[in-house]
């Protein structure tokens, strides 16, 4: 539950401490060369409350030097509440709402939504660190997009594939691809996924070559209307759940998604998944959870940058 009154979103100096306390649990580390002895907090009338200074690079630093708040002119109040409004709400928050409630541009809240969605993403996944034995991956994919109906213009609408790979109890981990077909898709299962899971896919033909490299293959056949078989054990149900709450939060609440930046929705969705209440992750939890991750993400949207992407 979000408490407005908590100094943390009212105090920029309880926003600091707050965020001191996610990123240096055990005391101040230099960002510059990971020093975290001989550590100098800065006390002097001139300084801003918050400096440290390395006496073994001899650089000043702040707890937000080399994260995604870098060089930021926004208060950390405003940013701590960004985070917690966007890690709580289901189907996310389009930049124009956050605009409206933290009083900054439509910019502003545009910027500090990215940066916020990077702090959110895994960089660090463990090979083969979903499923194992006894255990069901879910594999779908789905497409991101307007639909031609709905065109203004003779083109169809460009739509982007993203593929999901659900453990079932357990977490997700989607992503952007270029195009749905075995060359594609087979790095990102056997390098995501235990080889001793049980593979849970769709009657696609990509999947059966795949499906021989791990402990056993199902699938379930949409075209004909099969759904779910062997009293329920065979499906991709969960999957589909997930894609149903992207849907949602695309076609709802961002109503358009480039595909520069669709990678970056897709690790908030997989965020929130991964850290919802049913495995015991609070909206206030969630959001500390996101604070950890904007240590070495910065973003700063230079052309080169934008490019890039």
């Amino acid at each position: 539950m979000l408490d407005l009154t908590n100094p943390i979103y009212t105090d920029v100096d309880a926003a600091r401490e707050h965020l001191e306390s996610i990123q240096w649990p055990e005391g101040p580390i230099c960002p510059h060369c990971g020093s975290v002895e001989n550590i100098t907090k800065l006390q002097g009338k001139s300084t801003r409350p918050g400096v440290y200074k390395c006496n073994a690079c001899t650089k000043p630093f702040s707890v937000t030097v080399g994260t995604v708040f870098e060089r930021s002119k926004i208060p950390l109040t405003k940013w701590l509440l960004a985070t917690h409004l966007l890690v709580s709400s289901k189907k996310g928050m389009s930049a124009h709402q956050l605009h409206r409630m933290l009083g900054v541009t439509y910019k502003t809240a545009w910027f500090m939504a990215h940066r916020i969605r990077e702090a959110m993403a895994e960089r660090t996944v463990p090979p083969g660190g979903m499923g194992g034995p006894n255990k069901v991956v879910e594999v779908d994919e789905t497409y991101v997009g307007g639909k031609a109906k709905n065109r203004a213009f003779k083109e169809p609408p460009k739509k982007h594939a993203v593929v999901a790979l659900v453990e079932r109890d357990g977490k997700v981990r989607s992503m952007h691809i270029t195009n749905v077909n075995a060359k594609t898709l087979r790095p990102i299962l056997v390098t995501h996924i235990s080889r001793k899971s049980m593979l849970m896919t769709d009657e696609s033909p990509v999947y059966p070559k795949i499906g021989r490299e791990f402990a056993n293959h199902g699938t379930v056949n949409h075209s004909a209307d099969e759904y779910v078989r062997l009293g329920g054990f065979m499906h991709t149900n969960t999957a589909e759940n997930y894609f149903s709450i992207l849907k949602r939060g695309i076609v709802g609440v961002y109503h358009h998604v480039s595909e520069a930046h669709l990678h970056r929705y897709v690790a908030e969705f997989d965020f929130r998944y991964n850290n919802r209440s049913k495995h015991g992750v609070e909206d206030g939890d969630r959001a500390v959870a996101a604070l950890k991750g904007i240590g070495g993400k910065r973003l700063t949207y230079r052309r080169t940058d934008e490019a890039r992407a």
